[in-house]
């Protein structure tokens, strides 16, 4: 059986041990967030019973790995559109907190937490999930061993176990993932329909500027029949004058005066 202090330099063996999540509520009961998936720092640091800087400090020394094991980091717009966020902010609200100056929230899976556990060293609370977790492995293990039905099946069942152990993390995992793709696609929604609104207020604009050149034909077109229609008459006017000169005696021609002799 390893032993807590090969637990806690070999990532190796922290690995093989990460599908035993369970051990945690054994040990001690999780304050999980709403979600019922994640976990806080705070929430982390009042598990172990710790300074939230011992949780900082793990995390800064083991960031890789804590990240590949559920560990998120919420910054910028995410802290607003991320349902997880939104979750942890809520629940700031409700325990009185004011959260409004953070400017990034990072939340851990019970997998993670269960992976500070084999590294967090000066908490008793982590030292007793890696005994209970050491101890019971070692049960599980003798009881197989003396168990001759399990004889050829031993190795199936192992390998059974470390799937089943990738597989419920990842699923867990993925409820997030999906949550920030429909948050993501509810603000396309939104733009889109914000977008057809404007469409529709510019497409009654441009039916009313046709509107308005329409009318503007029209009263072209009556104004280009008045126009003909005066030219017409002026045309009439013109030739009756024309007739009434032609009728008219034209005067006689004055006489000159012969000069006196």
């Amino acid at each position: 059986m390893p032993s807590e202090v090969a637990l806690l330099e070999s990532r190796t063996l922290r690995a093989d041990h990460l599908g035993r999540v369970d051990v945690l509520e054994k040990v001690k009961a999780l304050q999980l967030l709403p979600d019922g998936l994640h976990v806080t720092t705070e929430g982390v640091a009042q598990y172990f019973a710790v300074h939230k800087q011992a949780v900082h400090s793990v995390v800064k020394r083991h960031r890789e790995e804590l990240t590949a094991n559920g560990m998120t980091l919420f910054s910028g717009d995410d802290l607003r559109l991320d349902d997880v966020a939104k979750t942890a902010t809520s629940s700031d609200h409700a325990r009185g907190s004011y959260p409004q100056g953070r400017s990034h929230l990072r939340v851990f899976t019970r997998r993670t937490v269960l992976n500070i556990a084999m590294l967090l060293r000066d908490s008793e609370v982590a030292r007793c999930v890696r005994t209970y977790l050491l101890d019971t492995e070692e049960t599980t293990r003798t009881v197989i061993a003396n168990d001759p039905r399990h004889d050829g099946l031993e190795l199936r069942v192992t390998r059974l176990e470390s799937s089943m152990a990738q597989i419920g993390p990842a699923l867990q995992e993925l409820g997030p993932v999906l949550g920030r793709m429909s948050a993501r696609l509810d603000s396309l929604d939104h733009r889109m329909a914000a977008m057809d609104h404007r469409m529709e207020a510019m497409d009654r604009r441009l039916d009313a500027v046709d509107r308005r050149v329409a009318s503007v034909d029209r009263r072209l077109d009556a104004t280009n029949r008045v126009v003909g229609a005066m030219s017409v008459r002026l045309m009439d006017l013109t030739e009756d004058v024309a007739d009434i000169q032609r009728r008219l005696p034209r005067p006689p021609h004055p006489r000159r005066k012969r000069r006196k002799q």
